[in-house]
């Protein structure tokens, strides 16, 4: 799964190192984030008539259909094998694809030999560089009285390299493939994306053992990536 990820690459820097020429001056001044959590906003890209714009997003998607905000705490991720077909994630996927920008993301591995049961690492790629996760998002109007955006994060199988900490990561949307995800309407042409970027395996992550003190979604600073010793 992916239940925390970082994102500290200052907007001026990140979409020009992602590949994308937006303008992101709508968003406000963001501070380095190296906790984000669910049910906290979020940036997504949307394919905005052909043109790709940023907006901030609640992580855990809440369908157009609920009318229980609370249901969004338990779809911040959609498997990549069904998300064609689950009622939650269908229209979504077939529609309303997004791009959520991120520089690492963390996931916890059971030890035994440690008073932790769970050991969190920090995963990302050489030197920090920022990829896009797949996301899905809804608008919703039911849950308060005005709409709210939420969108979700698509996961698969882990890639050799970091299976042994986990065996579920995101989805990641390779450069070449922004255009398809955003704006093609089919279904089989999303899954083609989706496929690709699994069949490729190792794209280079790099990943170290950090403090456990991320468990605490409260606590947002560069000690979460600092590794250990």
């Amino acid at each position: 799964m992916c239940g925390r990820f970082t994102l500290k690459t200052p907007l001026n820097q990140l979409f020009q190192q992602l590949g994308l020429d937006l303008d992101f001056g709508s968003l406000g001044d963001i501070p380095p984030r190296y906790n984000i959590a669910p049910t906290q906003s979020i940036i997504a890209v949307l394919g905005a008539d052909q043109t790709p714009t940023p907006f901030w997003m609640r992580w855990g998607l809440i369908p157009s259909w609920s009318d229980d905000i609370s249901i969004g705490n338990r779809m911040i991720n959609a498997r990549s094998e069904t998300v064609a077909e689950k009622p939650a994630f269908r229209k979504a996927f077939a529609k309303r694809r997004c791009l959520i920008p991120a520089d690492g993301y963390f996931e916890w591995q059971a030890v035994t030999t440690s008073k932790a049961s769970k050991q969190p690492f920090w995963i990302h790629l050489a030197n920090d560089k920022p990829f896009f996760l797949a996301g899905l998002w809804e608008s919703n109007s039911k849950v308060a009285t005005d709409p709210i955006l939420s969108c979700t994060i698509l996961t698969t199988n882990a890639a050799p390299e970091v299976a042994h900490l986990h065996d579920r990561m995101p989805v990641i949307i390779k450069e070449r493939d922004y255009n398809s995800w955003l704006n093609d309407d089919g279904v089989e042409q999303a899954l083609r994306v989706i496929r690709d970027y699994e069949r490729e395996g190792d794209i280079g992550w790099q990943f170290a053992p950090v403090s456990t003190a991320v468990n605490n979604p409260r606590h947002d600073d560069v000690t979460n990536i600092t590794p250990l010793p």
